[in-house]
């Protein structure tokens, strides 16, 4: 299990890698966690990610369906932990500590 924090403009937010199962949660919502299919997504965000979506009416179960086999693909949670903090880093999120389960928090430089 790593966990992760990021600042997001004043708020920060909480993923969870366990396995392969990501969940979110956001120091605006308490203790809610969610997983990807709980989360408001911005359809500039996914279209970002997945530029042939932009015309699909089904834009958001497409995305979350892609983000989900990506997952499952990747397998191993280190790589799950790099693939998410990249790509929140790429919306503005900005990543500020980790902890494995087992281990002391650490700062995150970037």
């Amino acid at each position: 299990m790593i966990d992760i924090l990021f600042y997001f403009g004043t708020e920060i937010i909480f993923v969870r890698v366990n396995g392969t199962s990501v969940t979110f949660g956001s120091s605006g919502f308490g203790q809610k966690m969610a997983n990807i299919d709980g989360l408001k997504l911005d359809k500039a965000g996914v279209i970002k990610e997945f530029p042939d979506l932009k015309d699909a009416r089904n834009w958001r179960e497409e995305g979350i369906k892609r983000f989900k086999e990506h997952i499952k693909r990747l397998g191993k949670e280190d790589k799950i932990y790099e693939y998410v903090k990249e790509d929140l880093k790429k919306f503005g999120y900005i990543p500020f500590m980790m902890q494995k389960a087992g281990f002391r928090a650490r700062r995150i430089n970037g």
